[in-house]
């Protein structure tokens, strides 16, 4: 690799005058400048970001780290925190812990190790060493979606029991009266709301939430799937053998998905026979079949939003931590309508 010494020798100046040139931190005469930043494209002089980031005390990059990049619903996210950072000069590094939190830990000591401007996580779960490592790090940090108990960061996330209670009076006010809760895993703060928001609504319509009618699952497709197959199974649905649930709220679009599916293989009708609502509003609800209801603010806008407040962090440290709560609106397409008895079906 071509050096700054070969620079300052292509273009007859010295090295420092080079160094003045690259990193503005000295005038140089509009001919020397010209020079040094020809001989620079003439045999593609990179300079060394590490020396830059020792010289400076940054290195313009911000590390991200999620739990699981195949979910659209972090990937929409990383997607918004990457093009507000781009905007802004910062680079990502983004790293995947696919719900391992002993691989979040050592990413996490990893992006650190690279002298990191500042880190945005997004939790795989509950983890009193993460907590630690943050309390360690002394860098600015976000946490979007999941917290981080006793995590020193800001926090952007969404009103999740806002939302739920608003997806599931939905479904009452189209006349559901049996409602099933598909919830995430208890040990997320964000599926304890969501479920919460879900009693909440049926408290407020008069309505004795069932909790047998909770099943908690783990976000993912598959487990939407599962878990509608084996409420819609127990709740003898078409044979006349218990009450039926006639409306299925589930956690998040990724569970509402996979119970679309395991409706339509036990030979059920979304909506006319059990409508299913979902939240976070990813990009695929609206394409699947039929186009899913659900609630959410858009995840591109929350990444934006988690990039905003982690560059703003970096650049103006100090200060009371912030703490972003978005408002999720209701979307309705096709997969929610009144239930059969109101249809007359």
């Amino acid at each position: 690799m071509s050096t700054i010494k070969d620079v300052a020798a292509l273009a007859g100046v010295s090295f420092t005058t080079v160094s003045h040139v690259l990193n503005d931190t000295r005038p140089v005469s509009a001919e020397a400048r010209q020079r040094v930043l020809a001989a620079v494209d003439e045999i593609g002089y990179l300079p060394s970001a590490v020396a830059r980031s020792l010289r400076k005390s940054e290195t313009k990059i911000v590390g991200v780290l999620v739990p699981n990049v195949q979910n659209p619903f972090f990937a929409e996210l990383v997607c918004g925190v990457e093009a507000y950072c781009r905007s802004s000069g910062y680079s990502v590094f983004l790293c995947n812990s696919d719900n391992d939190p002993k691989r979040q830990q050592q990413y996490m000591r990893t992006l650190l190790e690279k002298r990191v401007d500042g880190l945005l996580l997004s939790s795989a779960g509950d983890d009193e060493a993460l907590a630690h490592i943050f309390k360690m790090a002394s860098v600015p940090s976000v946490t979007v979606d999941r917290l981080v108990p006793g995590a020193r960061a800001d926090r952007v996330s969404v009103n999740n029991q806002r939302g739920a209670c608003n997806a599931v009076r939905h479904l009452i006010e189209l006349g559901h009266r049996r409602i099933a809760c598909i919830s995430g895993p208890s040990e997320f703060e964000v599926a304890r709301e969501r479920c919460e928001g879900w009693r909440q609504a049926l408290r407020e319509a008069g309505i004795v939430p069932d909790e047998s009618l909770v099943i908690e699952s783990d976000f993912s497709s598959p487990g939407g799937y599962e878990s509608a197959r084996q409420m819609l199974r127990s709740q003898g649905q078409g044979d006349g053998a218990g009450p039926a649930v006639t409306g299925i709220f589930a956690s998040n679009d990724m569970m509402a998905i996979g119970a679309l599916r395991a409706a339509a293989e036990l030979g059920f009708k979304v909506p006319q026979q059990v409508s299913i609502v979902g939240f976070d509003d990813i990009e695929l609800s609206r394409y699947v079949f039929p186009a899913l209801t659900t609630v959410g603010c858009g995840v591109r806008q929350l990444g934006t939003e988690a990039g905003r407040v982690l560059i703003d962090r970096i650049e103006h440290p100090g200060g009371e931590l912030k703490e972003v709560l978005l408002t999720p609106h209701l979307v309705v397409r096709e997969s929610t309508a009144a239930p059969p008895a109101l249809l007359g079906k």
